[in-house]
């Protein structure tokens, strides 16, 4: 049914096939196809497919006569296509083939700074017909850049929608922000490491987000020291990326709370 769908089918070419189709690359002729999550394609209609780039041409199911075609091809993946190639999974002529201009995309956590217009957008589009567009407070928005997103932009427009149910006037508070896991971040814990609960700060209020963030600072404090202050490892333990941590750590250096530094989870032990 894939071949069918790609490539045009006969009338007759199977089951159910009472009338032919063109099929999507034949639609898409003068024009553009997008292949999307292209590393779940079986093998077999990936060797059909490289034929098809090969020769410029499609042979539909039932016919024997291949029709020409132009079409530029866009293909997306959800995983890295060299491990996919390595592992068998993925043919290495097919991946050369259309890897003649590649682009990769960094996680949404790798590039918080985008968050805001991101969630802006994703307001504006499910907001509906309502008479005032809610908008996030500041404390919303930060909420939002701590999180670390293993769903990444459809994972905040899940959150995005959420907010905007449990919205009920014209601001998106903090507590509107409900996750998908309660746990931003997740750590392995050592015999050698005690909990270490965090300090409260008397100048701000207890909201959620602030219960959050200092949950956050102590888990990365604690990890810290049992990794002797490396942030390569620590980042590893934390299940982040390396550049998530070096925002953290910049997050708590502007809150007064330098965390990152030697004394600071050296003295904690």
């Amino acid at each position: 049914m894939l071949e069918a769908l790609l490539f045009g089918h006969q009338k007759g070419a199977f089951t159910g096939a009472s009338a032919g189709g063109d099929g999507f690359f034949r639609a898409a002729n003068g024009g553009t196809i997008l292949l999307d999550e292209i590393a779940e394609m079986p093998l077999q209609l990936q060797a059909k497919l490289l034929r098809v780039l090969q020769e410029r041409e499609v042979v539909p199911l039932g016919a024997s006569v291949p029709q020409p075609i132009d079409v530029r091809v866009i293909a997306c993946a959800n995983r890295d296509l060299h491990s996919e190639v390595a592992a068998g999974r993925f043919r290495a002529d097919l991946y050369y083939r259309l890897a003649v201009f590649p682009l990769a995309t960094k996680s949404l956590a790798e590039r918080p700074q985008d968050i805001p217009a991101l969630a802006a957008t994703l307001i504006l589009r499910h907001a509906g017909n309502r008479n005032v567009i809610p908008w996030p407070s500041h404390a919303a928005i930060e909420q939002l850049m701590l999180h670390d997103w293993p769903g990444n932009v459809r994972e905040l427009e899940n959150v995005i929608q959420r907010a905007l149910l449990f919205c009920g006037g014209d601001t998106i508070e903090a507590n509107h922000i409900v996750f998908d896991r309660p746990v931003t971040m997740t750590f392995q814990r050592t015999a050698s490491v005690t909990p270490i609960a965090p300090v409260a700060t008397p100048a701000e209020p207890e909201t959620l987000g602030n219960i959050v963030q200092m949950s956050e600072f102590a888990a990365i404090r604690e990890t810290l020291k049992a990794c002797n202050g490396s942030r390569i490892e620590t980042a590893k333990r934390l299940g982040i990326s390396e550049r998530t941590l070096r925002y953290r750590l910049a997050k708590a250096r502007e809150q007064g709370d330098d965390i990152g530094s030697a004394q600071n989870w050296a003295a904690s032990a």
